[in-house]
């Protein structure tokens, strides 16, 4: 995720809002917490604040240091309601409070809009950068338009009261998740990085709450309380982004509390339709941390060992395509974690390749949209693809259904998982489903590390250190998934602009490659300039065994991956890449660091689950 300011131009979208005055009474909230009262007036006295001085900064009024105190303050205060309005109006925040400073599409009926980022991270990426002056009236729109936002909450809260929720500590625990996945990586604060102010900040708000709430007196909270103040202080020492220790904060703070307040109340799950995470969950870096039902329809009650062997032959089976030579193990090899080690997959015609490199199907079910150019919205879908596509199995459901009936030992299979025995699309696509999504890879050296199970080199946890912090690697590739599944909710997908090269780095002159990628989806919705050359962030777990690397398989080893994200990706090297979500500058990793990431990386390779 990266970096990208927006024209004013295309800015001017955000000005057609009325100007908004804050009501000062508060008397208008009912039945809330009064520390979420507070925190939210807060939010609203420094939000007015802060718009105020951007007014007076573009004027030349008041210093760049001065403004981006005001803009500290203001996100500060929201750090400390962000676990309660980003659980309760997550829609809300992730669009006009505190977006990503990236383009996106926004439906509207049946159609789609391309719209500019907006909020406290384009903000935050805009006032602490080095173009700041030049940008003041960008800055002074976007800060009108966050006031405007924030100010049609408040006094629809106000006149109608917030939203509550029957958990009171999912809150909480997901704000946790969303400290340790989006808050200490920068992800949050682009420009400023300021990223232990903010966490401590985060916690304040937490144990304001903890403090406040009625409901949580049939608690013993001490220890939740002394891990908050506890981690205030340890946040308050230790502020330099690139020496944060994230797996020591993990191991004292993030951990114990998510625990401790997992302990007290699991009496409902308000998220279980809109999130992947398991209410249940002890530990983020455990195979349970997601629910696999979730991204599938197989539902859990449906699933059994029988369905799940069934889907092993099915995946195994070269009789089920078109011309009896692939099955879904063609391309997806276990001893090589399911993928090939192809640069482009083979195809059903000798010596003819598919469009892209085979991913791995560890974790693969824990994803919200699949292929590189996402045009699959689920697990069953995804397979549809491979059945119909003419370079691979170029066959068809009722072509497969008449095979599998005709052999006896189908028969008996289907007969096994299902109590009607009924071989149709639906049970085909089921035990498939149910096979993919038994690969897990969430017991790897360094899953057990972070559980405190076993013992990782000093190398790899600084490579850990050094991927979530200077090398900005978990800002795409977001802990624990390691993947673009984005948290906390993990319901939906990240894709990006790299600006991959057609050859290996080492083959010059530089030439982009021709692959277009999301923009040539078969997902016309999202037919958009920003999803040019634009492809699923895929996850990094066991990509010691997944080589070689990116959607058309240019690079063959690791150092050759770390060497393009140093140099700052496509536009760094010169190329001229449309909307580059990668930062083009360079990182400035040494090769004692990269050799670092490269122990981390190989610390996540785990294929125990290979069936």
């Amino acid at each position: 995720m990266i970096m990208r300011f927006y024209p004013l131009a295309l800015a001017a979208v955000l000005t057609g809002f009325a100007v908004m005055s804050f009501n000062p009474v508060d008397k208008g909230f009912k039945n809330e917490n009064t520390a979420v009262i507070r925190g939210l007036t807060d939010f609203r006295t420094k939000i007015e604040t802060l718009k105020s001085d951007a007014h007076d900064f573009a004027d030349g009024n008041i210093s760049l240091e001065k403004l981006r105190e005001s803009l500290r303050n203001t996100r500060n205060s929201f750090k400390e309601t962000e676990f309660y309005i980003a659980y309760h109006y997550p829609e809300f925040t992730k669009t006009r409070l505190n977006a990503a400073p990236l383009f996106h599409i926004e439906a509207a009926g049946t159609k789609a809009y391309t719209l500019p980022p907006e909020g406290l991270q384009v903000l935050d990426e805009l006032v602490f950068s080095d173009e700041a002056e030049d940008k003041k009236e960008e800055i002074k729109t976007i800060s009108d338009f966050l006031y405007n936002s924030y100010a049609a909450f408040y006094q629809s809260a106000l006149k109608n009261g917030l939203s509550l929720g029957s958990n009171k500590t999912l809150p909480l625990r997901i704000e946790l998740v969303r400290i340790y996945s989006l808050g200490i990586t920068g992800f949050d604060t682009p420009g400023s990085l300021n990223v232990s102010e903010e966490a401590a900040h985060a916690f304040s708000g937490m144990r304001k709450y903890l403090n406040d709430e009625p409901y949580f007196r049939n608690y013993n909270t001490r220890k939740a309380d002394a891990l908050l103040t506890e981690g205030m202080d340890y946040l308050s020492k230790n502020t330099d982004f690139e020496t944060f220790d994230r797996i020591e904060f993990y191991k004292k703070y993030i951990h114990p509390l998510y625990e401790e307040l997992g302990s007290w109340d699991g009496r409902s799950d308000d998220l279980k339709e809109f999130s992947g995470w398991n209410v249940n969950n002890k530990n983020l870096f455990s195979s349970d941390f997601l629910d696999p039902y979730f991204y599938t329809l197989l539902k859990k009650e449906d699933d059994s060992p029988e369905l799940r062997k069934l889907g092993k032959e099915i995946f195994y089976d070269r009789n089920i395509s078109e011309n009896g030579k692939m099955s879904c193990a063609t391309c997806h090899l276990p001893e090589n974690a399911f993928t090939d080690l192809q640069v482009k997959s083979p195809g059903n015609v000798e010596g003819k390749t598919v469009l892209r490199n085979s991913p791995t199907l560890y974790n693969a079910v824990f994803a919200k949209r699949f292929f590189y150019d996402l045009r699959a919205f689920y697990l069953e879908q995804q397979a549809e693809h491979v059945i119909y596509n003419k370079d691979e199995f170029n066959t068809s459901y009722e072509s497969i259904i008449r095979k599998l009936k005709a052999r006896p030992e189908y028969r008996k299979a289907f007969k096994a998982a299902y109590k009607n025995g009924d071989i149709n699309k639906e049970n085909f696509s089921k035990a498939l489903s149910s096979y993919v999504a038994s690969l897990y890879s969430y017991d790897s050296d360094f899953d057990r590390f972070m559980r405190n199970e076993k013992e990782i080199s000093p190398d790899a946890a600084k490579g850990f250190n050094l991927f979530m912090g200077k090398a900005n690697c978990a800002t795409c590739h977001f802990v624990p998934t390691f993947s673009g599944l984005v948290p906390p909710l993990f319901n939906e997908n990240e894709s990006e602009v790299l600006g991959i090269t057609a050859k290996p780095l080492s083959r010059k002159p530089f030439e982009l490659d021709s692959d277009k990628g999301r923009i040539n989806s078969p997902v016309k919705k999202e037919n958009s300039w920003i999803y040019e050359n634009s492809f699923k962030t895929v996850t990094v777990r066991n990509i010691a065994l997944t080589k070689p690397y990116f959607h058309n398989g240019a690079f063959n080893s690791l150092e050759e991956v770390l060497d393009f994200y140093n140099d700052g990706g496509g536009e760094g090297l010169g190329m001229n890449v449309k909307n580059q979500t990668l930062a083009p500058d360079k990182l400035n990793l040494t090769k004692t660091e990269i050799r670092q990431i490269i122990a981390f990386l190989n610390s996540l390779t785990d294929i125990s689950q290979a069936k």
